[in-house]
Formats: structure tokens, C-alpha cells, sequence
């Protein structure tokens, strides 16, 4: 910037030089002017200027923004000049006011003149002109021009007291607050204030009115929400705003400050304005797409809906500064430059609103899709400018960048036209291979005819044979709009299946399990336990004879009383019965130890082969 600022002047003063074209130090005066020491530069500081000057009741210094003559009286005619202003003075916006030296070349006027306003007093009507004036020093600057200054008289002739000096309060005359009339300053707040409650009113009634109207003419709803009314109110609040002010008879010196902020102002409602209408309109497009079934328009309107968003703001920021006072080509300059280095600088970001675009032109998927893409799996719910964002099963929200959006594998599952049914039967061996045949034919039918499948697939085959069982395989197609449809569909379609194979003479086979347990170890554990059943049964049997002489006893003591008994038949009983008892333990002693020894062969089984490592698991379909 530096470079292309000072080479091009040095470079012209030394050729002009060299050529013998002018090597006088006036003529190279001429070319690079000095600038004003009044900041009469260009026709928007001259403007500024006059008006803080008389800001400031500063008349001398006010006259030197008039081209005057030598015959006049500098305070009397900037007075005049003030008095007009204030009957009936319009100026321009700053913004369409020239800020360049030499003026605005377009204007059907002569390059050395420059139209910033016109005075309306009753019938009569004086541009407001400004002249670019040459001074004895070679400098350059502008004025009012003397054609307009000697018009001036003649208007305020017949012009009659503004409202404000007519009903101010004698009081308030000749006070001053933030340099400005005390009368002047509180003719424009009760002037605002009243504007803003009027215009809100009757923008309140008309959008009333327009709600009940609009849809007995149109048939629908009115598609601009309430939100609008109070941006609206404040947009033509501050277009009245400036006319009520003149009509007022506000001095000019209070009236152009107030202008400039009720620009910004009205710039600042439009803005708003245009959103909440952007939001309408895009809103009503967004649902005329789900309406007619155009879902891929979604994405494609959710994005070209910040964009302008974007711009929007962006020229609103630029007009702003633009109104506060700063150099809009400067800024616009230096915005050039900078975001040329941002652009170097942030690639990452300029990738991804590249992808952003890739993915809304492309439309791989649109808002409300589900899809896959690399480890994530979720449904899409808005496609950004910088990223997308996706909500996974687990009701997470994923932020992936659209640069990397748009260069992975996305499987979208809504863009599915059918679904499949595809699922196996697991048939045990021992079923006749005819009648296997036999149903797997009839299947195939079955399916080919059912009402919920299509003709895009339907087939049922035999697709393995197995030690344990056969695999049959069924396909087919099932038309549904959404998941929730297709697995009510796939529930029918399960059980008449089911039902159609319960026909047949065969069996499902269900998972196996084998146990491998080490021979010589579970022999081993046998024997022991064997031993040790036997000495329980010994035990077992020496309590039964003990038993049985106390009941021998016993029963002796109840004979006793009227019987004689022989001892030797005693004994000979005695020893039948412990013969007799012998048996009966014998034989419930051995049941016992059967059951006891398979008790501990199962206990000995899992304990040896959890021991040993040598049970084997698996489970067979």
C-alpha cells in the first residue's frame, strides 16, 4: 500500500523532469495540493465543517466556508445563511454526499460545482451548491457558492417564525445544553417520542387489519408475524422523522446530528426488519418443500437462508460506519487486503464453506436423513455453513466440519426405495431331504406371492448343509415408507413363514453343547468314591444293629409280664432277625452309595476339568 501510494507520484515528477515538461517547483505544487487547512478537501468536510461552525455560533469561522465577496459583511450573511437553513434547509445524507476532492463527476453538473441539498421556503426553492475555489496559493477547496449565497435574501423575505421559536417557553430561550438550544433539544425529543407512539400505532392497526383481511382474500394465514411491527414502526419513524423537524423549524446546527443518527437508526430497523421477513419467507418455502414433497430443497434453502443473512449484515455494518463518519473506500480497501490474508490464513475454515456448498449441491443427504458416515450413524438435523450436525442413536449431537463431510462415504439409509428381508433357517439333519426340497419350493413361492413383498427379489434356497442341520436362506423385498413400517411388515411376514414351515415334517435345530472330560482322571475319581461309600455303609450298618438290639430289648421287657420264653429260641430269633436286618441295610445302603457316588461324579467332572483346563464349550446352530 506504501509502494503503490508514493512510486506512482515519484515516479510522474520524474519524468515530467526528465521530459523538460516543467521542473518548476510551482507546477509541481500544482500537481500534489496541500491539503485545507479548514478541512475543505472534499464537499462532504466542507459540509461538516460549516455545520459544527455554526455548532459552535461561530460565524467567523463559518464564513470561510462561503465564497464570499469582498463587499460583504461575513457575519450577516452566514446569519442569513443559518436562518434559511433552519426555515427550510435540507442537506443530503453524508453518505451521497462526494468525499473525494474532485467532487462527484456524474452529476450533469460542472466539475468544479457539487449539489449537497436545496432550501424550500414556501413556493421558493435555492440549491444548496458548493464550487471547488482556487486560491493565490495554488489551493484547492470547496465553498458555497456565491449564486446560492446571493439567493439567500430573497428567500427568507416572506419565510414566518418556525414553531419552535413561536411556542417556546420564555424560559428555555437563550439556554444552552451539549451546545445545542435547550428549545431545540426538547422540540426534537417531544418530536421523537411522539413520532415513535404514532407510527407504532398505526402500524399496530394496519398488521391488525391485514390479519383479519388477508385470509378472506388470499384464503391462508397472513405469512409475516407480529415480530415486524415494532423494526417497521422505527423504519418510518425515522424517515418522517427528519421532515416533521424542518416542518418544526429545528435548527439545523441540532437537526443534522439528529438526522445522521436516525439513519443509523432506520438502518439498524431495516436490518431487523429484513430478517424477520428473510425467516417469513424462508420459512414458508422450507414448509411448501415438505409439502410437495421436495426434501432435497430443504438443505439447499436452509443455507442460501444464512448466506443472505450474512450479506445482509455485512452491508448494514458498512453503511453504519459509513453514516458515523468513516472512510468507506479506505475500509473497503483495507477489507480487500485483509481478507485476502485471512483467506491465506484460514484455509481450514474457506474448505469448509466450500464443503458446505459441495454438500447442498450435491445433496448426498438432506435434513432428517439418517446416515452413516465413517464410525457415526445418526439423522442429519442441520447443514451449516462451517459443519453439519448429526444426532446419533444414542440422542448425542455430532459436529463434523462440511470440508470432511464432503469428502467421506456417506450411506445415506433414508434414500431407500425397499427393504430387504433377508434371514436363514436352521433345519436339523434327521428331516428327509425330499421333504426339505419340497418346502424350500413351496417357500420360494410363497414369498414370490405374498402380498407385502415385491417382484424385485424373492428367493428361498438351500445355502449350506452342515454336520447338524441344514441352512435355508430366505430373501425378498418389502416395500415401506420409513424402519417403523418395514418391521411391522417383517413381523407379518416372520410368522406366515413360521406357520407355512410348521406344515412340514421337520425340525429346528437349536444350539448344541459338548463336554470333553479326561477318561483316566473321571475312572480314578470313581474309585475313590466307591471306597468311601462303602466304609458310610459300614457305619450305616453298624448303627442298624445297635438299633435293633435295643428294640429286641425293649420288646423282651414288654413280654415279660405273662410269658416264659426259651432262651434258645430267643437266640435263634435274635440272630434271624439281625440276618434279616443285614439285608435290609445291604440293600438301602447300596442305593444309597449310588446315589451318593453320582453326586460326586458330577461334583468331581466340573471340578477336575475346571482344574485341568479341559472342558471345551461351543455352541453349534
Amino acid at each position: 500500500m506504501i509502494l503503490s501510494i508514493v512510486l506512482p507520484r515519484t515516479a510522474f515528477a520524474v519524468d515530467a523532469g526528465s521530459l523538460g515538461a516543467g521542473g518548476d517547483s510551482s507546477e509541481e505544487t500544482v500537481a500534489t495540493p496541500l491539503p485545507d487547512s479548514f478541512g475543505r478537501d472534499t464537499p462532504r468536510h466542507t459540509v461538516q465543517g460549516f455545520i459544527s461552525a455554526l455548532g459552535e455560533n461561530d460565524y467567523l469561522l463559518a464564513s470561510n466556508y462561503l465564497n464570499l465577496s469582498k463587499s460583504d459583511n461575513p457575519t450577516t450573511v452566514v446569519r442569513q445563511f443559518k436562518q434559511a437553513l433552519d426555515a427550510g434547509g435540507r442537506f443530503q445524507p453524508d453518505l451521497q454526499i462526494s468525499n473525494t476532492p474532485e467532487g462527484n463527476l456524474t452529476d450533469q453538473l460542472p466539475p468544479s460545482q457539487e449539489n449537497v441539498g436545496v432550501i424550500n421556503i414556501g413556493e421558493k426553492s435555492v440549491s444548496l451548491l458548493l464550487e471547488r475555489v482556487v486560491s493565490k496559493e495554488n489551493e484547492q477547496y470547496w465553498q458555497f457558492s456565491s449564486e446560492t449565497l446571493s439567493s439567500i435574501p430573497e428567500v427568507i423575505e416572506n419565510s414566518e417564525p418556525t414553531l419552535v421559536s413561536r411556542y417556546t417557553v420564555d424560559s428555555l430561550d437563550g439556554k444552552k445544553l451539549f451546545g445545542y438550544q435547550l428549545a431545540d433539544l426538547v422540540a426534537a425529543l417531544s418530536m421523537i417520542v411522539s413520532s415513535f407512539v404514532l407510527t407504532y400505532i398505526a402500524v399496530w392497526l394496519l398488521y391488525h387489519l391485514l390479519r383479519i383481511v388477508y385470509p378472506r382474500v388470499r384464503g391462508v394465514p397472513l405469512p409475516l408475524p407480529d415480530k415486524v411491527i415494532l423494526p417497521l414502526s422505527v423504519v418510518i419513524m425515522a424517515l418522517i422523522l427528519s421532515e416533521v423537524m424542518v416542518y418544526a423549524g429545528v435548527s439545523v446546527t441540532l437537526r443534522e446530528p439528529v438526522n445522521r443518527f436516525t439513519d443509523i437508526a432506520s438502518w439498524l430497523a431495516l436490518t431487523w426488519l429484513l430478517l424477520r421477513v428473510i425467516d417469513a419467507i424462508f420459512t414458508r418455502a422450507v414448509n411448501l418443500s415438505y409439502k410437495k414433497n421436495y426434501t432435497e430443497r430443504v438443505s439447499i434453502l436452509g443455507l442460501l437462508r444464512k448466506v443472505v443473512k450474512a450479506l445482509l449484515l455485512i452491508f448494514a455494518v458498512i453503511v453504519i460506519f459509513g453514516n458515523l463518519g468513516f472512510d468507506l473506500t479506505t475500509g473497503i480497501a483495507a477489507l480487500g487486503v485483509g481478507g485476502l490474508a485471512l483467506a491465506l490464513g484460514a484455509q481450514k475454515t474457506i474448505e469448509n464453506l466450500v464443503g458446505s456448498v459441495v454438500v447442498v449441491a450435491d445433496s448426498p443427504v438432506r435434513i432428517g436423513d439418517y446416515c452413516k458416515f465413517g464410525t457415526y450413524e445418526g439423522t442429519v438435523i442441520d447443514i451449516g455453513i462451517r459443519s453439519s450436525r448429526v444426532r446419533t442413536l444414542t440422542r448425542t449431537i455430532v459436529t463434523v466440519p462440511n470440508g470432511d463431510f464432503s469428502s467421506m462415504q456417506i450411506e445415506n439409509f433414508t434414500s431407500r426405495d425397499m427393504f430387504r428381508f433377508f434371514h436363514q433357517l436352521y433345519l436339523k439333519r434327521t428331516a428327509d431331504i425330499d421333504v426339505v426340497f419340497k418346502m424350500v419350493k413351496d417357500l420360494d413361492e410363497f414369498l414370490n406371492e405374498h402380498y407385502l413383498t415385491n417382484q424385485e427379489w424373492n428367493q428361498v434356497n438351500i445355502l449350506e448343509l452342515r454336520q447338524d442341520c441344514y441352512v435355508i436362506q430366505l430373501q425378498a423385498y418389502i416395500n415401506a415408507n420409513d424402519v417403523m413400517e418395514f418391521y411391522d411388515k417383517q413381523n407379518v411376514v416372520f410368522v406366515d413363514v413360521l406357520n407355512q414351515v410348521a406344515k412340514y415334517d421337520v425340525e429346528h435345530a437349536l444350539p448344541t453343547q459338548q463336554l470333553i472330560v479326561n477318561q483316566a482322571e473321571l475312572e480314578h475319581h470313581m474309585e475313590n468314591n466307591t471306597v468311601k461309600t462303602e466304609d458310610d455303609a459300614s457305619e450305616d450298618h453298624s448303627d442298624t444293629n445297635s438299633n435293633d438290639t435295643n428294640v429286641n430289648l425293649e420288646d423282651n421287657d414288654d413280654n415279660s409280664d405273662g410269658v416264659a420264653i426259651n432262651k434258645d429260641n430267643a437266640n435263634d430269633d435274635m440272630a434271624n432277625n439281625q440276618k434279616s436286618s443285614m439285608a435290609t441295610v445291604s440293600r438301602k445302603g447300596a442305593l444309597k452309595a449310588l446315589k451318593h457316588k453320582s453326586r460326586m461324579l458330577r461334583k468331581s467332572k466340573f471340578k477336575h476339568t475346571k482344574n485341568k483346563f479341559s472342558l471345551s464349550i461351543w455352541n453349534q446352530p
